[in-house]
């Protein structure tokens, strides 16, 4: 697809890179203050504008004149993904009640995977057969349409109490922004983030230069074989961490066996390796699951606050993860990968303690096979 992209609007890859990028600048810049217009207006209502924005913004790229145009349309889709994740995440969450959210997070956050995997086939064999633009028109489509679907299925939120003032949104919205606990949470997986992330931008690389005989299909396919089996790992995950012990040690186990076998990978013949990736994946749904299930538990970012601290954790780790990853590319050009994947390694590890700072997190008692606690009432403006 890129290619037709290239051709058709006159662009190399520096600039191809620039229209990638600006999305993924929109996302990382509007996570808070999705988070914020989620307290003001409801996650129910601010999910639906960012689906509108996004698959519109899509469905208009097929008529922009230049890659300049295309670029500042991905910008405002990215925007609209922002406004998009986090809110709908915390009204999954709130229409399930304590103690049956982690299954349903992971789904949840497993469907963007298997979501995102799927895309990425089908708008590459349409753009093959047809370019770029109609790739683009046909995604914006049909999201519109889901998103209208999703206005009709969603059940309608209740809200308790008039929207908040401006103050009264500050307030709140403070206590997430500068909470310690969600400050800790991020970081203590911060670096896990960077080597999933690492292994999605760079596993396809290191397959070329250093087993060239693999052939560039199977790098990219076992690549993305640690997107697709995440899917599985989510509900697991989220199950597990909802059975009644701590869900911080849920997170450190997977996040730790993640970083062993991404030390392995330069070690590994290419059939261990196969396995090793897709326990991977399986790893990386499971700790997602338990890093946007645990912020629902904590008092600051629950129920209207949780879209906001899902934003802030989010953004922290583009920031500091994407630091990351540039620091792997230095680290191979100047030691090779055998240190650069340990380096990635390293840094999913010594990273994790700080889970300590997040307050003990466990799921409530059960009665009967029945979880006490009460769900969270969606909220909406």
């Amino acid at each position: 697809m890129l290619p037709r992209i290239g051709t058709s609007l006159s662009a190399n890859a520096a600039e191809l890179g620039l229209v990638l990028g600006a999305f993924l600048l929109g996302v990382g810049l509007f996570q808070v203050p999705a988070g914020f217009a989620s307290i003001r207006y409801g996650a129910r209502s601010v999910s639906l504008v960012g689906l509108t924005v996004l698959g519109g913004c899509d469905a208009l790229a097929f008529a922009a004149p230049s890659w300049t145009w295309l670029a500042g349309l991905r910008f405002v889709a990215g925007i609209g993904a922002a406004f998009f994740f986090s809110p709908a995440l915390s009204l999954v969450a709130s229409y399930f009640p304590a103690g049956q959210r982690g299954a349903v997070i992971g789904f949840y956050n497993g469907g963007f995977s298997v979501g995102g995997a799927l895309g990425l086939v089908g708008a590459a064999y349409v753009g093959a057969v047809l370019g770029w633009g109609p790739a683009l028109a046909i995604g914006g489509l049909g999201l519109l349409a889901s998103t209208g679907l999703a206005a009709v299925l969603l059940p309608p939120a209740i809200r308790r109490r008039p929207a908040p003032a401006l103050s009264e949104l500050m307030r709140r919205g403070r206590a997430v922004v500068f909470s310690r606990s969600i400050w800790a949470l991020s970081v203590a997986l911060t670096g896990f983030w960077g080597g999933l992330y690492i292994v999605a931008q760079y596993f396809v690389k290191y397959g070329h230069d250093v087993h060239p005989g693999w052939g560039t299909g199977l790098a990219a396919l076992l690549s993305a074989a640690v997107v697709l089996v995440s899917f599985p790992g989510g509900p697991l995950g989220g199950w597990l961490a909802e059975r009644g012990g701590d869900r911080r040690v849920v997170a450190l186990v997977f996040a730790a066996a993640s970083a062993l076998l991404v030390l392995l990978i330069p070690f590994l013949a290419l059939g261990p390796l196969v396995v090793a990736m897709l326990l991977l994946g399986f790893a990386d749904g499971a700790v997602f699951a338990v890093l946007y299930l645990i912020p629902t538990y904590l008092p600051e970012s629950g129920g209207e606050g949780l879209a906001l601290g899902v934003g802030v954790v989010n953004s922290i780790q583009v920031i500091l993860g994407g630091a990351i990853a540039v620091t792997f590319g230095f680290v191979v050009e100047a030691f090779g990968y055998t240190a650069a994947w340990a380096f990635a390694a390293a840094l999913m590890l010594i990273l994790l303690p700080l889970l300590a700072l997040v307050p003990a997190s466990r799921a409530p008692p059960r009665r009967g096979g029945v979880v006490e606690g009460r769900g969270v009432t969606p909220t909406e403006g």
